[in-house]
């Protein structure tokens, strides 16, 4: 299958979503002190690869305080790399699951949530790599992190982080931002991407926080590099409803 293929298979799978979330947000609204889910889904592009995800948050004990909060999520994409090993490129497809309990912190207009839990992981590789740290199918243990904090009313920064056990993968992005037409945030953003033997950096800006019908929505396109020497522009949207 080609990247334009999985770029294709992704965006089906976030429209898909995107249906699914109107719908919810068709039925009676709940007032925003009582929204104990945020449900997700976005989709990532670059020219050497595709990803989708999907997830929800629930928080039992409402969004808007501390306490226990859950997340799980189920992604999958398509990637491709240079074989050393094999002296060719090889193609990847991938289909990850995360369930990891957590907590949420709040100070004013600081918010920082903290997981930990069970990473799921399956690669299939074409050719086969068996040289390949990603390869066949994985369980560890994932932590992460996702902070939010408003500095001013006009200003927004956002942090986020996760390591997994499995192949000491780790991913990372910071992004600031100002509030544009009070509509929504815009600003750069860099971003980090590894596991053993790969690491991909990231430089972009990124449009977050854009409400328009019952959802919100972010986008954010840049420039990468990775360590097999590839570089290429990136995209990538993602929505979400409270509820």
């Amino acid at each position: 299958m080609s990247t334009g293929r999985s770029a294709i298979a992704a965006a089906s799978a976030v429209a898909a979503f995107v249906v699914l979330l109107s719908c919810v947000s068709a039925a009676p609204a709940e007032g925003s002190d009582s929204a104990r889910f945020v449900f997700f889904s976005g989709s990532d592009i670059w020219h050497e690869g595709a990803f989708a995800y999907g997830g929800v948050l629930w928080s039992p004990d409402g969004l808007n305080g501390e306490g226990f909060t859950l997340k799980a999520l189920l992604s999958g994409g398509q990637y491709r790399y240079h074989s050393g090993a094999l002296g060719a490129q090889v193609t990847g497809i991938e289909t990850v699951g995360q369930f990891l309990p957590g907590w949420r912190f709040k100070r004013g207009t600081l918010e920082v949530k903290v997981f930990a839990g069970l990473d799921v992981e399956n690669h299939r590789l074409l050719p086969d790599d068996p040289t390949s740290s990603l390869r066949g199918h994985e369980a560890g243990i994932r932590g992460a992190f996702d902070l939010w904090y408003e500095p001013t009313p006009a200003t927004m920064v956002a942090v986020d982080g996760s390591l997994s056990s499995i192949a000491t993968g780790y991913s990372a992005r910071a992004a600031f931002g100002w509030r544009a037409f009070d509509l929504f945030y815009a600003g750069p953003e860099v971003q980090a991407f590894a596991c053993d033997g790969y690491s991909q950096l990231r430089f972009g800006a990124h449009l977050t926080a854009l409400k328009a019908g019952g959802v919100e929505w972010s986008f954010a396109a840049g420039w990468a590099h990775d360590t097999d020497q590839r570089n290429g522009a990136y995209g990538r949207i993602g929505v979400l409803l409270r509820r």
